[in-house]
């Protein structure tokens, strides 16, 4: 396998489109250069699909070139219209900044700005105090309203309704390269591949206004093999932040990975060698389980680290042969007096989060998806009692493959 990072990225699969792949691949290969990607700051937390382009970023880090984590704190308050049937959410400045500070916290993990190996910035630095007519008279004059309207972010609203300050995003992203540039010698975009016209706008306004070139490169957008998109689940995201889904669960949504998708998920979200991935792929049946493992492990290492990793593999490893350590599985702490007053099961699978409502978990049961302690659950009226309480507490499972466990209070 070639040592250079454009070889390593394209087999691994991170590449979508390139500007112009010889002349970055050669690029990558000689001096450092610098590159960003951005993230507007529309929740608390990156998910597990925001990992394609971290990974590509560490890639990238690895090989000596310098990451810049960009922030979208200005870029939010405009909102992209990429993806979307509809105006997204406003939010308010202070909730943007908020989440700002989270992301690059979490960044901060992965490309280590507290140690001076990447850049943390903010677009709310240069976009807030824009002049709006400067802004049009030196920037907006380079664009062309019929080729952004030829972009596929924006043909895809036009039917549905594009507001003018979505349409003002394409000029926002574009000038966060030219400030990059600018300020610390940025020479290559990254973005998922439904920014292409965006990013390669940034380019085109680099070349525009300072006759130099630069380049972008977009990464595919993952789904599953079942066709979901990459990072969701039926509950919801799998986000990166462990107070909003813990390192359990984080690592079960791994392991639980679709067969088909293995060798993929080992190819872009671990740092293990291609051969050993491929030999890992060959595996079959019962023992293609070590490979989900192994997925389950790295990817929860690189998010939150080793203890955290091997806490959660040691509760999985619990919850399937009985015995052993389950601390690191979610735990509800339930007071004995809700027992001894009869709790139905229905009840706390929601309360608990494994399911979405009670309604759901009828369903579930009515599928024979509803354990506790392993044994399957029939009635709907079914309730828990003292009786149910084992050393381990209350095991409880949605499905094959979902735990939580109750651990009862004797107040």
């Amino acid at each position: 396998m070639t040592d250079n990072v454009f070889d390593i990225l394209q087999e691994r699969g991170f590449i979508a489109q390139v500007t112009d792949e010889d002349a970055l691949r050669q690029i990558l290969a000689g001096e450092q250069i610098t590159f960003y990607i951005g993230y507007d700051s529309t929740a608390g937390s990156l998910h597990a699909g925001s990992l394609v382009t971290i990974m590509a970023m560490m890639h990238l880090q690895r090989a000596g070139h310098r990451p810049i984590g960009l922030v979208g704190g200005g870029t939010t308050m405009v909102g992209d219209p990429s993806g979307r049937t509809e105006l997204r959410q406003m939010l308010s400045k202070e909730k943007i900044e908020a989440f700002g500070r989270k992301i690059h916290a979490q960044l901060n993990r992965y490309l280590h700005f507290d140690q001076g190996q990447a850049i943390a910035e903010n677009n709310a630095n240069w976009l807030l105090d824009l002049n709006h007519i400067t802004f049009l008279r030196e920037i907006g004059r380079h664009f062309s309203v019929n080729r952004m309207l030829a972009a596929e972010a924006y043909k895809q609203r036009l039917e549905r309704g594009l507001s003018f300050i979505e349409f003002n995003y394409q000029l926002l992203q574009a000038y966060d390269y030219l400030e990059l540039y600018r300020r610390y010698g940025c020479t290559l975009q990254l973005g998922g591949d439904d920014q292409w016209g965006n990013v390669l706008a940034g380019v085109d306004l680099i070349r525009r206004v300072e006759g130099v070139t630069v380049h972008a490169m977009t990464y595919p957008l993952l789904t599953t093999a079942s066709g979901e998109k990459m990072g969701k689940t039926a509950a919801g995201a799998v986000w990166l932040d462990a107070d909003k889904v813990s390192p359990y669960d984080y690592y079960q949504y791994w392991v639980n990975c679709d067969d088909r998708d293995v060798e993929k998920l080992l190819k872009i979200f671990t740092f293990l060698p291609l051969a050993e991935i491929k030999r890992l792929a060959r595996l079959e049946g019962a023992e293609l389980r070590q490979a989900k493992q192994i997925l389950a492990y790295e990817a929860t290492v690189i998010t939150h680290g080793q203890a955290e990793a091997q806490a959660a593999q040691e509760a999985a490893r619990a919850a399937f042969s009985k015995g052993g350590d389950l601390s690191a599985m979610p735990a509800t702490n339930l007071p004995l007096a809700r027992l001894k007053a009869g709790l139905g099961v229905l009840e706390i699978f929601a309360e608990v989060g494994l399911t979405q409502s009670r309604s759901e978990a009828r369903r579930l049961l009515k599928q024979g998806g509803v354990y506790v302690n392993d044994n399957r659950v029939d009635e709907v009226e079914a309730v828990l009692s003292p009786a149910d309480v084992t050393e381990e507490g209350i095991l409880l499972r949605a499905g094959k493959k979902r735990y939580h466990r109750l651990v009862v209070e004797e107040k």
